[in-house]
Order: structure tokens, then C-alpha cells, then sequence
């Protein structure tokens, strides 16, 4: 009975039954509705579903929510970002990760992937909030070598502060802040690790130009060149493509974490989401930071993903079911997380939506409904590693 959930009354898969929580994982999906449980949840009126992996983002950056809109990526990150960002200090990060996984909570993720500065920062927000996360070791050729060296140390001496829901990965920016010794620097102390590698990649078509000039040929057959491509590899972005690039994606193994808003906020281009899907790309999604978003609601990003990829010509492309698949389970299977499905023995990461909503009626489908009609106030509980994060709307954390 010690910790342990039974969720009395919910939808699941078109029917209502009872589920039980045990410790971190899911006992029983047809549990009797007089189990004994520590907490027991009425779910009447209310689905089941599971939460949302974002594979790609930068927390602390909700603190520059706002503050440079409507420019290239160049101009953003040069002229507004990055001298912005040397004025932000620890415990600026630490608050600043907090409202991110606020928000992301309140709208039911559970998993971020993050790429930022003043780790240490983040990860303590990541254990105080409940939820999970990968934290990325920025490495760049700005750095000194000192500052190399520190983290790879880091990456070799890392131990989860919370036995489960934080890991960490080495994450060379981009191609255009990290030349091949710090590409092959990072693949190297990674796979020596046994941890992912987290790069943006032909997010834009400047970046390809340059790399097709310095290298005489595409940011992906450049990194492929240099042996770094594999399935450790989490790719953000990847707008910019040809068909040989695509294939070398999904011959490799690379996970892609989609961000549609901020490639259209950016102007960055549009993914090309059906020679991915026919190529079997690891297609992930993710929300990119605050300031080229602007929020961090995972709900909001698969619906985009969908609309944008019919724009293409195909209704059909990207329907509602692959769009969660995208959103959930494979952001999950990324990371080597046991969740992001409602199911026996897995880990008990879940939400539960309230069906009460306008956005639901008259419910012909719950997944269609969920991935185009709702927002992020449908979210009513949210559960992470068994543990209640959010019910009823309010935080517990």
C-alpha cells in the first residue's frame, strides 16, 4: 500500500477501468476498484494518456521569453542571445529552469532534453521538481581547455543526484560553434560514457551554405565523415536536407527532435516530414527554447507538426496517432526511458485529461481530439516515476 496510486474509473484504449501504481511502475491496468492504495484519484470524466517527452530545449531560457522576436537566427543568437546570456547568473539558471518545468508540467511533460550553461543549476531544479531531463554538457570551441577538461571529468565522475531521472549528455552545439576537434572531443568522452550526444543540425539553410564551402558538402555527410553519427546521436532540428542526408539519418540510427515552431518563428524552414517518415527516420519533437518558441507546451508543438506537414500537399501525412507516437513514446525510447505508454510494468509517467472540456465534445476521437482540438487546461494530473506532480490544475511541487 506504501506508495501506491489507484486511479479509479478512467478511460483507457475506449474503456473505463482501474489502474494501479506500485512504487515507480504500473501493476495492474484491470485493477479491482476496491484495492487498498495510499492515494486513490477519482478519475470519472476524465482519459488517461501518456505525457510528453520534449527531446529538445534550453529551460533557463524562459527568462529571455519575449526578448528578441521577429529576426534570422543569426541576428538572434549574436546581436541579442548570447550577449544577454553572459549576464545571467547561477541562480538566474536555477529560477530560471524552475518556471520552465512549471510550465512544462502544468501542460504534461515530463522529460525535457537540455542544452544550456550552469548545469549544476538545472539539474537541482530537475530534483527539486520531480520530473526528468538529459542535461547537455555544452562543449565549444570558445571554450578553454580547462573548461574542456572540467567537463569531461563531469561527464566521467556523473551520478544522478535522484537514482533514475537525471542524465547526461555531451552536446557540441553546432557545427558552426564546434569545429572537428570538438566534435570528435565530445563523441569520443560520450561514447566512452555511454551517454547520448546532443547537436543542432542543418537547422538553417546559412549553415549548410558555409558548410558546403568550408567542407564541400552537407553539415550531415560532414559529421557522418567524421564517424560522429550513430544512435547515441540526438539531432535537433534537421530542416535542411537532401535525400542522401535523409538516408544517412536513418542508416544511422540519429534520433531527430522536430521543433516546428521555432523553425517557423525563425524562419528557418519547413522539416521534411514525408521523405522522413518513408525513410523510417527516429523522429522525436521538442520545443527549443523560450525565446524562439515561445513556450514550452509540448500539445501545442504536435498539433503544429501535424498542420505543417499536410502543407506540404498530403492530408494524410502526419496523422494524430503518429504525431503522439512522436511526442510520447519515442521521446522516451530516445533516452532509454521504460515509459511514454500506458502499460503493465512500465513506468508510471501519465496524464489524465479532463474530457469535460468543450475542446473534447462530442468525442468522436480521443487521439485526433487530443493532438488538434485541445490546449494544455485539458491537462488535469500529471504523474511522473509514480509520483503525482500535478492534480485537479495545482502544482504539489
Amino acid at each position: 500500500m506504501n506508495n501506491s496510486i489507484l486511479i479509479k474509473n478512467v478511460l483507457l484504449n475506449n474503456g473505463r477501468t482501474n489502474i494501479l501504481i506500485e512504487g515507480k511502475r504500473f501493476a495492474s491496468l484491470d485493477a479491482s476498484p476496491d484495492t487498498a492504495a495510499a492515494k486513490v484519484i477519482d478519475a470519472e470524466g476524465k482519459a488517461i494518456l501518456p505525457p510528453f517527452y520534449n527531446t529538445h530545449t534550453h529551460a533557463a531560457m524562459t527568462l529571455l521569453r519575449g526578448y528578441a522576436d521577429d529576426m534570422p537566427l543569426d541576428t538572434w543568437l549574436k546581436d541579442y542571445i548570447w550577449p544577454k546570456e553572459d549576464t545571467l547568473t547561477p541562480q538566474d539558471i536555477y529560477e530560471g529552469s524552475v518556471l520552465a518545468i512549471r510550465e512544462m508540467i502544468k501542460s504534461g511533460t515530463v522529460f525535457f532534453n537540455d542544452m544550456y550553461f550552469e548545469v549544476d543549476q538545472t539539474i537541482k531544479a530537475v530534483s527539486d521538481m520531480g520530473v526528468r531531463a538529459c542535461i547537455g554538457m555544452t562543449l565549444m570551441d570558445s571554450h578553454p581547455l580547462a573548461l574542456r577538461a572540467e567537463k569531461a571529468e563531469y561527464i566521467r565522475s556523473w551520478q544522478d543526484p535522484t537514482g533514475g531521472r537525471i542524465g547526461i549528455a555531451a552536446a557540441p552545439h553546432a557545427i558552426y560553434t564546434a569545429g572537428e576537434e570538438t566534435l570528435n572531443f565530445a563523441a569520443s568522452i560520450a561514447r566512452e560514457a555511454g551517454i547520448p550526444i546532443h547537436i543542432h543540425l542543418s537547422e538553417t539553410m546559412g549553415e549548410v551554405e558555409d558548410c558546403m564551402r568550408l567542407h564541400g558538402m552537407s553539415p550531415v555527410k560532414y559529421l557522418d565523415s567524421l564517424g560522429f553519427l550513430g544512435p547515441d546521436v540526438i539531432a535537433a532540428h534537421c530542416v535542411h536536407l537532401d535525400a542522401e542526408d535523409i538516408a544517412i539519418l536513418a542508416e544511422r540510427g540519429v534520433t531527430v527532435a522536430h521543433c516546428p515552431c521555432s523553425n517557423m518563428k525563425l524562419g528557418s524552414g519547413i522539416f521534411p516530414y514525408a521523405a522522413m517518415i518513408e525513410a523510417g527516420v527516429k523522429v522525436t519533437i521538442g520545443t527549443d527554447g523560450c525565446s524562439s518558441n515561445n513556450n514550452l507546451d509540448m500539445r501545442e508543438e504536435m498539433k503544429f507538426a501535424s498542420l505543417l506537414a499536410k502543407c506540404q500537399g498530403d492530408p494524410g501525412c502526419l496523422p494524430a496517432n503518429l504525431a503522439l507516437h512522436w511526442a510520447t513514446d519515442a521521446g522516451a525510447a530516445a533516452f532509454g526511458i521504460d515509459a511514454g505508454v500506458i502499460a503493465e510494468g512500465k513506468l508510471a509517467d501519465a496524464i489524465l485529461i479532463d474530457l469535460g472540456s468543450e475542446r473534447f465534445q462530442p468525442l468522436h476521437n480521443l487521439v485526433s481530439d487530443w493532438v488538434y482540438a485541445a490546449d494544455s487546461s485539458c491537462v488535469d494530473t500529471v504523474i511522473c516515476d509514480g509520483r503525482i506532480l500535478m492534480e485537479g490544475r495545482k502544482l504539489l511541487v
